[in-house]
């Protein structure tokens, strides 16, 4: 059996400030290396109109489960200490925060790959469907951006 991870995963409608997270978890989370990432909603919609509002639902339960088996796979293949994701559901303005990933490990080559490794996990796998609002049209969005496509 390996070393105990911690893995924090949090879903909720409510805007959140990831400076303020990121500040409570790595005091709790004490590494040598941490890897963060705080994702913005983008102002514009895939079709490049002005984005009132994203829309992000999902199964209550099922979702957090997910996320969370998600999580504890990177964290284990990668050997970090700690992961922490909070995701926004629901109804979110553009520019505001969407998700934060972060995590804490040993060395900053585990702590940066399984950053990377979980945000492409969480964009192609989390169980979320996304509409996007414009103009008072809501427009299920088809597919997720790909990591070249500016990800």
């Amino acid at each position: 059996m390996g070393p105990v991870i911690s893995v924090q995963v949090l879903l909720s409608p409510e805007p959140f400030d990831p400076y303020s997270l990121l500040a409570i978890w790595s005091a709790d989370h004490p590494a040598a290396a941490e890897s963060h990432f705080i994702g913005r909603v983008r102002p514009v919609t895939g079709a490049n109109q002005q984005l009132d509002a994203l829309e992000l639902e999902h199964y209550p339960g099922m979702a957090e489960r997910q996320l969370q088996q998600l999580a504890t796979t990177q964290a284990q293949h990668h050997g970090v200490k700690a992961v922490l994701v909070q995701h926004r559901v629901g109804l979110i303005t553009p520019k505001a925060a969407i998700v934060l990933v972060a995590v804490a490990a040993d060395r900053r080559g585990p702590a940066q790959r399984c950053c990377q490794a979980l945000l492409e996990a969480l964009k192609h796998d989390a169980p979320f469907w996304k509409r996007e609002w414009s103009a008072g049209v809501g427009t299920w969005v088809q597919g997720n951006t790909p990591l070249g496509d500016g990800g």
